[in-house]
């Protein structure tokens, strides 16, 4: 009998573990992929590795389009039907708003609203949710004659996220140091967007950390 007990809940804990997981990811072309095939865009790329890995993640659904700012994020998902109770969550978003002349002051409530939908959409779980950093364009042929300049709004943009992230409990990954490279193959043929080889850098980070791992159990 007791060895039965055993038998059961091991089965059950072993299920709960792999059971089929959704994940929504939300944000612009660093998400959608620009300038890469579908296979190599960073949450594709996170799917594909933790299947591998055992775990049954459905395909990612992405929320995104390149030259987004956070405004026109929060539009996008208040037009579209979407669940409240997603197994992963994640937004990354705020380039445009840079690239655009946009205030971090602005930047920093419609961030928070989106930071705030997220968590909703993951069934109000923030455990669920996780913010990447924007990555820094800076560094690429299309950036480097004013690197100095981008890099430190972009700074401000991502020490904006990162705190908001921190005050919600969301677990941050930064992967900004990854994009502040001369490496050729880190970047896209367009010359502004990370390559896929990047974005798997990036999926080196998440992958790394026993806490996103978590997530998925």
């Amino acid at each position: 009998m007791i060895k039965k007990v055993v038998l059961l809940i091991l089965t059950l804990i072993s299920s709960n573990m792999y059971a089929q997981k959704s994940f929504l990811a939300l944000g612009d072309s660093y998400t959608i992929g620009e300038s890469v095939d579908e296979s190599g865009r960073w949450p594709i790329q996170l799917v594909n590795r933790l299947n591998a890995k055992g775990y049954s993640i459905d395909e990612p659904l992405i929320i995104a389009k390149t030259g987004w700012r956070t405004d026109d994020l929060a539009g996008a998902i208040g037009s579209t039907e979407l669940l409240a109770n997603y197994d992963l969550v994640s937004l990354l978003i705020g380039v445009n708003n840079q690239y655009q002349g946009k205030s971090v002051v602005s930047y920093i409530p419609e961030f928070k609203g989106l930071l705030e939908t997220a968590i909703t959409l993951a069934g109000g779980n923030k455990d669920h949710v996780f913010v990447v950093s924007i990555p820094d364009y800076g560094f690429t042929p299309f950036g480097l004659a004013k690197k100095d300049k981008i890099s430190k709004e972009l700074d401000a943009y991502n020490a904006a996220n990162k705190a908001l992230a921190a005050e919600f409990g969301v677990k941050y990954y930064n992967i900004t140091d990854i994009s502040r490279s001369d490496k050729a193959e880190l970047v896209a043929a367009d010359g502004l967007h990370p390559s896929a080889i990047q974005y798997g850098l990036w999926v080196d980070v998440l992958m790394a950390d026993p806490e996103f791992i978590k997530m998925l159990k």
